[in-house]
């Protein structure tokens, strides 16, 4: 039987708020109730919505040592000191690092980038990394993506006449560490107005502060805004806020001037339509990621850097390359995981899971996390060896604090960080079944049944006849979607089936529906749903739950449901 899930539907607002919103800037009353649920009530709330501004972006200098970050930053280009730029290797790193390289190259010749090798090395600042920095004479190093907790790394770097600039967006621990700046809108010190800045867009504060500081034209750090879009979709921040407007600019700019790197990813991904936040977090995220995961994350930086476009391409081939070997270990692994849960009642029964075994990639431990999240829908870490020690990496559920439940544990602990949805961690491997057994412990005393149930969120009911092409054309303009602006969920009922559904590639469904009283059809897909054929072809009554999207097929387009969730009354 398919996992049961709870539909939460969201609330009705007034009816005159809704008529009032509809009458404002002339949509239908299903699109009003959304926006008025996502606190958009008037035409001017309506107007920066879907048409966001880029002044709107918040003053750099509100950032806790912005100022210090911007006179260091100016002081070592006129002195001609060498600079490293360091940063993580997943996504956000990457493009991070790019970035901040890509605009420093065309102020300073003695520049340089390091990012971490994830299997030698790990998350985070090295030592490594540090004396790379000191054998090219850097005095100055600008970590992206990392270093809020890097505290020991820091006095090393001091002891050895290194600066540092962090940009970084993950939770400070207790002491910040003694960096001539440390840029994080999450220390409790920063009056920053805008919490969520990924690591590339604390980074984009960072040139955006120098540019004020150097009278350089606002243009040529707005330029690198494609980078901070793919950065904002692949970290799964929140697309609300500034987040919003950085992403609706870089998602233009890579749709009508994308740099080499990103052009050749789009061929070699064969996206050919205009590019959503969705492209960015399916298709061009995980390439990105695959360098790091299965080789050496320079890839990802040496692309998105190219010049020409004959390189990129060779690179971006590479990199797809790659990206087809994390696919294999990702199913391999997945496969692997979810048979041990299956086979142990233990396991079967438990608030979480916890699995190790010193063979899996670690390239790919997060994606095997989230994949059994599917199937086992509660709080999960993965393991693997790596450098003689255990290394993980966990994702949450909806509503449930993993960083805190993880910090719990901490005794048994050599590093951890995160956030509340997702985080890595690195212990002794002797420590694994403590760990495992205390973490099992805090969950199953702190999680509730409601946090254990997997969730369908929809914005509103609809009729089928009310999809129209114009209906579409409003809902795509709410894009950027991502937390906090999702896209929106729809539900309909009474349903009819015409035909008989299709099952495709075996596990897929496709049928085409109707209303009982309505006159258009249409066609769905549920990916993963095909156990569903038999419970709606025996059943006079059922709900469909899904996304709206348009289909495009030997140069045609039609809209299609995107399904996900069936309710069998």
């Amino acid at each position: 039987m398919p996992t049961e899930k709870k539909w939460i539907i969201a609330p009705e607002p007034e009816t005159t708020k809704i008529e009032e919103l509809s009458q404002a800037i002339n949509i239908n009353s299903v699109l009003s109730k959304i926006l008025i649920n996502r606190d958009i009530t008037s035409f001017s709330e309506a107007k920066s919505y879907f048409r966001p501004s880029i002044e709107d972006c918040h003053d750099p200098f509100l950032m806790q040592d912005m100022s210090t970050a911007v006179k260091r930053l100016t002081k070592a280009i006129d002195n001609e000191e060498a600079i490293l730029v360091y940063g993580d290797y997943d996504v956000d790193g990457s493009t991070s690092v790019s970035m901040m390289y890509s605009f420093l190259k065309n102020y300073t010749k003695n520049l340089h980038y390091y990012i971490p090798d994830r299997y030698l090395e790990g998350y985070g600042i090295s030592k490594k990394g540090i004396d790379f920095a000191e054998d090219k004479n850097c005095s100055l190093i600008i970590s992206l993506d990392c270093g809020i907790k890097a505290n020991e790394q820091v006095k090393y770097a001091n002891s050895k006449n290194i600066d540092f600039i962090i940009c970084d967006h993950h939770n400070p621990g207790q002491k910040i560490p003694e960096a001539v700046a440390v840029l994080d809108p999450k220390r409790q010190d920063c009056r920053y107005p805008f919490k969520e800045l990924s690591g590339c867009g604390v980074g984009f504060k960072l040139i955006q502060g120098f540019c004020i500081e150097r009278k350089i034209p606002e243009h040529h750090a707005f330029e690198l805004l494609d980078l901070v879009a793919i950065s904002i979709a692949a970290d799964i921040v929140a697309v609300t806020g500034e987040n919003r407007t950085l992403a609706f600019y870089g998602l233009e700019k890579i749709n009508f001037n994308p740099r080499p790197g990103i052009k050749a990813l789009l061929q070699a991904s064969g996206l050919k339509e205009k590019i959503t936040i969705s492209n960015l977090v399916f298709q061009l995220g995980p390439r990105i990621n695959a360098a790091g995961r299965i080789d050496h994350a320079h890839l990802a930086v040496r692309l998105l850097t190219a010049i020409h476009e004959d390189e990129a391409l060779i690179i971006a081939d590479d990199v797809s390359n790659k990206n087809n070997s994390r696919k294999d270990f990702d199913q391999n692994i997945t496969s692997e995981a979810l048979s041990i849960i299956g086979d142990d009642t233990e396991l079967l029964a438990a608030s979480s899971t916890v699995l190790y075994n010193k063979n899996w990639h670690k390239g790919v431990i997060g994606i095997v996390a989230s994949r059994c999240i599917e199937q086992h829908y509660r709080p999960t870490i993965i393991m693997t060896e790596s450098n003689g020690k255990a290394t993980g990496s966990a994702r949450s559920v909806d509503g449930f604090d993993l960083y805190g439940a993880i910090e719990s544990c901490k005794e048994y602990l050599e590093q951890f960080g995160g956030h509340k949805h997702a985080a890595g961690l690195t212990l002794p491997i002797e420590n694994i079944p403590a760990f495992s057994a205390a973490f099992e412990q805090v969950v199953k005393n702190s999680i509730t049944e409601d946090q254990l149930t997997a969730k369908v969120h929809i914005d509103s009911y609809i009729e089928i006849d009310q999809i129209t092409e114009k209906f579409y054309t409003i809902l795509s303009q709410m894009d950027p979607f991502g937390p906090g602006n999702m896209q929106p969920v729809f539900a309909a009922k009474d349903l009819k089936i015409l035909g008989e559904p299709l099952i495709l590639k075996e596990k897929h469904l496709k049928l085409t529906v109707k209303n009982k009283n309505g006159n258009q059809k249409i066609t769905a897909i549920g990916f993963g749903m095909a156990e569903y054929k038999a419970l709606i072809m025996n059943s006079n009554d059922f709900e469909l739950a899904f996304t709206i999207q348009e289909n495009h097929f030997n140069g045609v387009k039609s809209l299609q449901l995107y399904l996900k969730d069936i309710r069998i009354e």
